[in-house]
């Protein structure tokens, strides 16, 4: 799932904002996060995985959705993103707050941080079709909005150390420094447009 999700073009909206269902992300071949968050949950829940997608919420409200599942070794996300740090972990993670976690020190740029997030199963959704509808489906997004986050404890100090080492490498070499977080091993594989600083 993920390396279909990597294969597609990230939706940047160029027309406008959308939020396809996975009919048409397979119609129109690209993706933004929400969209690929929906179309792996789409796929996977014919596979026995329940919809459920992890919410972020950023302190400078640009927001991200990742789909998440429960393996017996633990959770894991798809994910599909213009970061390479916010793509999917592989489900070795105790709990989804632990999975959440994961994702804070790639979230870290200019003006991102989380600071909260909220595990939903897109099935309180009742009979609204998330799915396969040839419509934008803005219900989800609103519904993920309104939905109760939590919050994820973290050191100021800490934020603005990676904000400084971040702008540093940055300004230096013209992309993000991802291949120096920790944990990388537990990601993932990237899309092909992030190889070439690997």
């Amino acid at each position: 799932m993920q390396h279909w999700l990597n294969a597609l073009p990230y939706n940047a909206e160029t027309h406008g904002e959308t939020l396809r269902s996975f009919r048409g992300v397979v119609r129109h071949g690209t993706a933004h996060c929400l969209e690929a968050a929906l179309s792996a949950a789409v796929i996977l829940e014919q596979h026995g995985y329940p919809p459920i997608v992890l919410s972020f919420e950023s302190i400078d409200l640009l927001d991200h959705v990742i789909f998440v599942y429960r393996e017996a070794s633990g959770w894991g996300s798809i994910a599909r993103s213009r970061d390479p740090g916010l793509h999917g972990r592989k489900p070795l993670y105790a709990t989804p707050r632990a999975l959440a976690q994961s994702y804070f020190e790639s979230y870290i740029d200019y003006t991102g941080g989380i600071k909260a997030y909220g595990v939903v199963d897109l099935r309180v959704l009742g009979d609204y079709d998330w799915r396969l509808s040839p419509r934008n489906v803005w219900k989800v997004e609103t519904m993920l909005l309104e939905w109760p986050h939590r919050r994820l404890v973290y050191n100021e100090a800490r934020v603005e150390r990676l904000r400084r080492k971040y702008v540093a490498f940055r300004e230096q070499h013209a992309f993000k420094p991802w291949k120096y977080y920790r944990g990388r091993e537990r990601w993932m594989p990237l899309p092909p447009e992030f190889s070439r600083h690997g």
